[in-house]
């Protein structure tokens, strides 16, 4: 079916699933996503801007409220951690279920918020640690986005996470709770990536970085497909 409806001189693959599935039918390379390093960078955050409490743990949840984000497991694995606050950036159909239940298990330790693109740097700044449970992303912004602002990340545990942060994160499955909570705790205690770390994610993220690799790929197809030109003539 994909030879029938769809044809390409290259394609341009954000996971390494992709990339495996479709590299026997077409020229094609893997590069994920890029990320704006000048913004999203380690450092203090402005917690009162977003009206948040400067005196205990933040795990952050970059998540739409929609159920293949899992957000609910953060609201329950969090509610386990008695000094924790759980602050959830994102929208959807299921806000007033996560909201209620973030309520009941957390109180004043749950928040919500509607965040605007150029604010997020600096949410991600004011957070300890970040928490996504999704197990099916095509790429996932938000996990370079964390890692580059030097949090600690506990994700669920499958390629695409295996690849994009190669031992830089706490990998979880986000189907147990209890490994949800014993990541959050392990992420927590050990604190913030080294420099070292971030400084080789944002290497491998700047757009920078991407560009290049776009350029070169693009440099490959033309030089096939005028090969292929050459010798059909």
């Amino acid at each position: 079916m994909a030879r029938r409806w769809f044809g390409c001189d290259g394609l341009v693959c954000t996971n390494p699933t992709y990339l495996e599935e479709t590299a026997h039918l077409w020229t094609a390379t893997l590069i994920p996503n890029g990320v704006d390093v000048d913004r999203f960078v380690p450092g203090p955050g402005d917690r009162c801007a977003f009206d948040l409490p400067g005196d205990v743990p933040i795990v952050l949840m970059v998540s739409a409220a929609i159920a293949s984000k899992r957000v609910e497991a953060g609201i329950r694995a969090v509610a386990q951690l008695p000094d924790a606050m759980l602050v959830v950036a994102g929208d959807g159909v299921l806000r007033h279920e996560l909201d209620t239940l973030g309520q009941k298990l957390l109180g004043s330790r749950y928040r919500r918020l509607t965040v605007s693109a150029d604010r997020m740097p600096d949410l991600y700044r004011c957070a300890d640690a970040f928490l996504h449970l999704s197990s099916d992303e095509s790429f996932g912004n938000v996990y370079v986005e964390a890692l580059v602002s030097g949090l600690p990340c506990v994700v669920h545990d499958y390629d695409l996470t295996r690849w994009i942060y190669d031992g830089a994160a706490t990998l979880v499955d986000a189907t147990d709770e209890s490994t949800i909570v014993a990541g959050l705790r392990t992420a927590l205690r050990a604190g913030p990536p080294t420099s070292e770390i971030v400084a080789a994610a944002h290497a491998r993220f700047s757009w920078a970085t991407i560009a290049d690799r776009y350029r070169e790929f693009f440099q490959r197809v033309l030089e096939t497909t005028a090969a292929t030109s050459e010798i059909s003539a």
